[in-house]
């Protein structure tokens, strides 16, 4: 207790200390017959050790501090005291009648209630931020200046100043140059390549041969991906209280997409039926075991007479065939003749006779430029459509995501009793997908590359 004694005269001799409370419960506390105990063990030692008055001196110093923004004892006597002399005289005004909005006349505006409550009312200054005054790599950032000061003192310039101040300056309002000129025409301009003209005077060829000009940016890269917008606005019929016939519309769309789904499934049902005519019995097994085991003598006999009858046709074809005669050989290429000529009589007989359908054919002509016409614009109206459509970027195809959709009976009417529907997060990954800024993925299978070992613990082991 004498240590209790002596700690809290020292805190009271403090000079920034000013007790605020009554000390007459700590001075009969501290009237009486001094207990011995033992404090050489932490557990005995904080709980003999009287520290109250340490933390009532703390108390008082931090209510200071909250309700005045620091120690009374060092504030200044004008900061705490003030002379009143009565309440001072306004000057007489000339009373002008001011309409007044959202108050009574005769009294003063004055903050809400709520405003009074959310206000900070402590004096204490917010502790400072050390995080917001840190920067990255300040310790390399600092070299670097330091030894940029050192250098620039030396009149040394570093080589990517030298960079920055010897590059050209771009000029954005000039207007496109005129395509390189020929390197063998003789009105071009003389250029000297080891003059001190500035790059930007040099003549295009030898911006173009020596690599210098810039590289023409495609057009393909300025174009974006889809013509669809990024946030689709869904039609009037899925608002929360929409209109009658919006929403059955709405109701219209959602049913045509899942007669479609039950169609896509019914042909699929249907291409993997299997028919039961063709599903083998024990007759059928029977017949393909038997077969060909009956008719296999009468099938040789057959075979060997058909190799006799082939055997004699061959050996009489061969004895039959003779030299044609010159005769014969003059008649054939007269002939042969004599048909080629029809055909060339025929062939300009047919071009005399075009000579009279030149009506007919422009007729088919310009027919046929027609259907080429439509084929192309039905052909661009095709890509147009296909631009706002997802294009196969991967393995998968793009799934459209399911219509959000309610029924009569499931309208709220109103936003409070309204139930969220759908995710965010899924409604833009899908739009995404839509927009071909990335390719429809699924949801990677997790494939355990190790097989799972199972060890009975030696304590377990033990009571078992």
């Amino acid at each position: 207790m004498a240590s209790a004694r002596r700690l809290k005269r020292v805190v009271a001799s403090q000079p920034g200390f000013l007790n605020l409370k009554s000390t007459s419960s700590s001075a009969d506390s501290a009237s009486g017959r001094r207990k011995r105990v033992n404090k050489n063990k932490k557990k005995s030692w904080n709980k003999h050790s009287d520290i109250n008055d340490v933390e009532d001196f703390l108390q008082d110093v931090r209510h200071q501090e909250r309700t005045t923004g620091g120690l009374l004892s060092e504030k200044s006597d004008d900061s705490l005291f003030f002379l009143d002399v009565g309440q001072p005289k306004k000057p007489e005004q000339k009373e002008v009648e001011v309409p007044l909005v959202g108050k009574r006349k005769g009294k003063a505006s004055r903050p809400l209630r709520i405003d009074l409550i959310l206000q900070h009312d402590s004096l204490v200054q917010p502790p400072k931020d050390v995080l917001a005054y840190q920067q990255p790599n300040a310790k390399k950032l600092r070299r670097s200046a330091q030894r940029a000061e050192q250098l620039a003192a030396k009149g040394i310039v570093p080589r990517r100043r030298k960079q920055l101040l010897n590059r050209r300056p771009v000029d954005r309002t000039a207007k496109k140059k005129a395509e390189a000129e020929a390197n063998n025409n003789p009105d071009r301009e003389y250029y000297d390549i080891w003059g001190q003209e500035s790059k930007s005077a040099a003549d295009p060829w030898y911006l173009q041969q020596t690599r210098k000009s810039l590289v023409k940016r495609p057009e393909r890269l300025n174009e974006k991906p889809s013509v669809l917008p990024a946030v689709e606005v869904i039609a009037p019929g899925g608002s929360y209280n929409p209109d009658f016939f919006s929403h059955q519309a709405l109701l219209q769309e959602a049913h045509e997409v899942e007669v479609k789904k039950q169609k896509d499934e019914t042909k699929i049902e249907r291409q993997l039926a299997v028919n039961r005519e063709d599903t083998a019995t024990e007759e059928t097994i029977l017949q393909e075991q038997v077969e060909g085991l009956v008719e296999e003598e009468e099938n040789e006999e057959e075979t060997a007479a058909s190799k006799g009858e082939e055997e004699d046709v061959a050996v009489g074809a061969i004895t039959l065939a003779a030299k044609k005669t010159e005769r014969q050989r003059k008649r054939e290429k007269a002939i042969k003749i004599k048909e080629q000529q029809r055909l060339a009589n025929k062939q300009q007989t047919d071009q005399q006779q075009q000579l009279f359908q030149l009506r007919s054919i422009k007729a088919s002509i310009k027919q046929q430029d027609q259907k080429t016409k439509t084929r192309q614009q039905q052909r661009k109206a095709n890509q147009e459509a296909q631009k706002a459509k997802p294009r196969r970027l991967g393995k998968l195809k793009f799934q459209a995501q399911d219509m959000e959709v309610q029924l009569s009976d499931e309208l709220a009417g109103s936003l409070r009793r309204l139930k969220p529907e759908g995710s965010v997060l899924k409604d833009r990954f899908k739009s995404l997908q839509k927009r071909n800024l990335i390719e429809p993925r699924e949801r990677a299978k997790f494939k355990r590359r190790h097989k799972l070992k199972y060890v009975e613990k030696r304590a377990f082991r033990e009571i078992t």
